[in-house]
């Protein structure tokens, strides 16, 4: 069994880090973080352009897989790079192709594919949870408009979205009555506040509606339907959130093993301490057997494996807690620099604790998992 890169896949990694070397440098990463936007949308655009999108050809992408994705963000993650992609592509993009609306993919996935034109996907509410429980904001349909009203909260770049994809509830209880509309950024009774986060090189904001009028024509998918697309939609955020993690994770042990090779203390590198040894040895585990998880659940994705539910939540959980420790253990073997703000370790740390929540955290991805094995929904498993 050969568990390598294909060379095609290689390339693309090379290809990606090479740009993003070059485009994002932390002198840029930085400069974005008091930017209005957060991004710079000439620099977005190149990146799309390279072609390294998951959409069919007839719209623009590459038709690339969930392993393509994996790569592409976990190289995001070293930067770590800032700006719409996931939001355009990871969230939206999917949640219209999951929606399988002809209608829909023709209409936004042509325009994403171009480069100039963003996308953002708005779940969240003020019980801050990823089930279908959780999503209360009333829309009702009036004539040919439907009207929303309530508050969608850490939007990821909701603030610069041309379009916000909104899960409401047109109906029902639970899983039934989730209905999905894209909403244009300029809609009126639409108010959009930027958040203030721990992560500054990555940016979310508050969306007030109040009474927003939307055309019927921008539902996506069916009324009432949209819990099987959001849900499929989570959980490729979720891996894409564990590999962007995994990126973070991996640079700061990257680091941390650069830094043991030159730091001197009591007249010998700091690297010749057992402590230290141990200290990145287990680092270098922890960050092994995130690699591991999170690429066994790309590619469940992409084979619609039968544990590809759950191994999506375990890579989910499993970078939760070593994206954590990893990054965290790195800021200690650099002992007071680590910390510092002129020091790049605490760009790496915000931004796997920025993702720690997103898409579910340890506690709700773990429950996730249980109920999969209850279930028997495992590799291998017979009906």
């Amino acid at each position: 069994m050969d568990f390598d890169f294909t060379e095609d896949q290689v390339m693309l990694r090379n290809l990606t880090r090479e740009f993003l070397t070059e485009q994002c440098p932390v002198s840029h990463v930085r400069a974005m973080m008091t930017d209005s936007r957060g991004y710079d949308p000439a620099i977005y655009q190149q990146l799309i352009q390279l072609g390294m999108l998951p959409f069919p050809e007839s719209y623009g992408g590459a038709g690339l897989g969930m392993i393509e994705q994996a790569i592409i963000l976990e190289e995001m993650g070293r930067i770590p790079y800032p700006g719409p992609h996931f939001a355009t592509v990871i969230l939206a993009g999917s949640a219209i192709m999951q929606s399988n609306d002809a209608n829909a993919m023709s209409r936004y996935l042509p325009d994403i594919c171009n480069g100039g034109f963003t996308m953002t996907l708005a779940f969240l509410e003020d019980s801050i949870g990823w089930g279908p429980n959780e999503i209360a904001m009333p829309m009702t349909k009036e004539g040919g408009f439907f009207r929303l009203s309530g508050v969608k909260r850490f939007v990821p770049y909701g603030q610069s979205a041309d379009v916000i994809l909104v899960a409401a509830r047109t109906g029902g209880s639970g899983a039934e009555g989730i209905s999905l509309i894209a909403v244009p950024h300029d809609a009126a009774g639409l108010s959009i506040e930027p958040d203030v986060m721990m992560d500054m090189s990555t940016r979310t904001a508050t969306l007030k509606f109040d009474d927003v009028r939307v055309p019927i024509e921008n539902l996506v998918g069916s009324e009432n339907e949209a819990w099987p697309v959001l849900e499929a939609t989570l959980r490729i955020a979720s891996v894409g959130a564990a590999s962007e993690m995994l990126g973070a994770s991996r640079k700061s042990l990257e680091m941390s093993v650069d830094y043991a090779k030159v730091r001197k203390q009591f007249g010998q590198f700091i690297g010749q301490f057992q402590a230290v040894k141990h200290k990145l040895a287990e680092m270098l585990q922890k960050v092994e057997a995130a690699q591991s998880a999170v690429y066994y659940a790309a590619w469940a994705l992409d084979a619609n494996a039968p544990d590809a539910v759950l191994a999506a939540s375990v890579a989910k959980s499993a970078l939760n807690e070593a994206s954590r420790s990893v990054c965290g253990e790195a800021i200690q073997v650099h002992g007071g620099i680590g910390f510092t703000w002129e020091y790049d370790l605490h760009l790496y740390f915000k931004r796997a604790k920025h993702l720690e929540p997103f898409y579910g955290n340890t506690e709700h991805h773990r429950e996730k998992a249980l109920q999969e094995v209850l279930a028997g929904r495992v590799a291998g498993a017979t009906a």
